[in-house]
């Protein structure tokens, strides 16, 4: 059942309206702190909000102060006001405050009815529409559906078009070179290639020769000329990841590519004209490496003409299921499992994991998940939380999740402490053999029958 917040003072209407809209999972709430908490706790998607609320319950200002706080934690959901009958200048006021419906009292049964159901109706129609629009960026490899992530990918589709050399900056697994893969995408060279080459895990002594080639007998093993990374990008865009651990020696080199857009082959004497969009990332600190004369300070305002920051996945938090369900649709489609979703203790846990580890990390945990699970559900245990024991891993609150995640993890534990014995297990776990085999369908938990 869908959750609806209740929020009024007065307990006859919150008995009415919970009578009257039995088809939903109400929660009630009857001032505006406790209508805050329930929001936090419950993210329902429609809430009915009278505006006198106490201490000033014979004026509108602290339900509009709820409003409007209210919209700030959960700007998508769907406010109704309830008004006296002599108060529709507050509900107009509340509308433009950003409600999305009012309804003046007293209460009518089918009227609210229907007023509740176009609510959640809209709310659902908007949802899919953010979760397409999520995932239409997938085109350009950003998904989600957050504001920083709408602002990546306006930046990413504005200096598409350009020349300009961009800077990308973000802790390690945020996806950097996703990001610059869009910069390729969404340009005109996206039919020419993306090279990428990561400065910090190739030696100092080979690295000029990977990034811009050698001539025959440049050095001992030189057996034939030999196109450099840049070449390789000709007429496409070149990703340099970890600029920051590019030597310093090489550094005065690159910058003369970039300035002249021309090369020199390691051992050769001839200059090569190449267009090639460059992109660079790094999660280190360059303005700090300029001041201490390991990064080269003109370099550095070459490759930073225009710098965009990639938020950790900790700071988007409307993405994380996004890119979780993305994932493991991904990756039952490639090792070809009959994998659907996630069970609701797993959705809690990727919720609540802070993910130091970034996007990298999250699809780590669904890949080996999708791999590792014997039903049709990725559980919490699968993405292995529980064998982690998870610090950050917080457990719902709600009696019921609680009570079927214990009795999913005894169930799976008894089955295999019963070599896949039913009799056993279900002796174990001290329930019938009927319960049992009850049980494991309702959980979705494969055995060998």
């Amino acid at each position: 059942m869908e959750k609806l917040l209740i929020v009024d003072d007065d307990k006859g209407i919150q008995k009415q309206l919970k009578w009257s809209l039995s088809d939903y999972d109400a929660v009630l709430a009857d001032d505006r702190e406790s209508a805050i908490a329930a929001v936090r706790r419950h993210e329902p998607k429609v809430i009915t909000l009278d505006l006198g609320l106490p201490p000033d319950a014979a004026n509108a200002s602290e339900g509009l102060a709820a409003l409007q706080e209210i919209l700030t934690i959960a700007p998508h959901c769907k406010v109704i006001v309830i008004t006296g009958n002599d108060d529709r200048a507050n509900a107009l006021a509340a509308i433009a405050a950003g409600a999305y419906d009012f309804y003046q009292k007293p209460i009518e049964n089918d009227v609210i009815n229907v007023i509740v159901a176009r609510a959640f109706s809209v709310a659902a129609i908007e949802e899919e529409n953010r979760q397409m629009r999520a995932v239409a960026g997938s085109d350009i490899g950003i998904i989600g559906n957050s504001t920083s992530i709408e602002r990546l990918r306006t930046m990413v589709k504005r200096i598409a078009p350009t020349s300009i050399t961009a800077l990308l900056l973000g802790e390690s697994g945020t996806g950097k070179e996703v990001t610059a893969k869009a910069v390729h995408l969404a340009s005109e060279r996206k039919n020419k290639p993306f090279v990428a080459i990561n400065c910090a895990s190739i030696p100092e002594n080979l690295l000029e020769s990977e990034l811009f080639g050698f001539e025959k007998g440049a050095f001992t093993g030189a057996h034939r000329t030999t196109k450099g990374k840049i070449e390789c990008a000709e007429g496409g865009t070149l990703f340099l990841d970890e600029i920051g651990d590019m030597p310093f020696s090489l550094q005065a080199k690159l910058l003369r590519f970039l300035q002249e857009k021309c090369i020199e082959r390691l051992g050769g004497r001839q200059e090569i004209a190449v267009d090639v969009r460059v992109v660079c990332a790094t999660n280190q600190n360059l303005e700090q490496m300029v001041q201490e004369k390991t990064f080269r300070e003109d370099l550095f305002y070459r490759v930073s003409e225009i710098t965009i920051n990639i938020p950790p996945l900790r700071d988007r938090e409307e993405d994380v299921i996004i890119l979780a369900q993305y994932f493991l649709q991904h990756f039952a489609t490639e090792y070809k499992r009959n994998v659907k979703s996630f069970a609701e203790d797993a959705l809690a846990a990727i919720k609540s994991h802070k993910w130091p580890g970034n996007i990298r990390e999250l699809q780590n945990k669904v890949k080996s998940s999708v791999i590792m699970t014997t039903g049709t559900q990725v559980t919490a245990i699968d993405l292995g939380f529980f064998d982690q024991q998870d610090q950050n891993f917080e457990l719902s609150l709600n009696l019921r999740v609680v009570r079927e995640q214990a009795e999913s993890t005894a169930i799976q534990k008894a089955y295999a402490l019963a070599d896949g014995n039913i009799s056993k297990a279900a002796e174990l776990l001290g329930v019938t053999r009927p319960t049992l085999y009850s049980l494991i369908e309702k959980y979705q938990i494969a055995i060998n029958s």
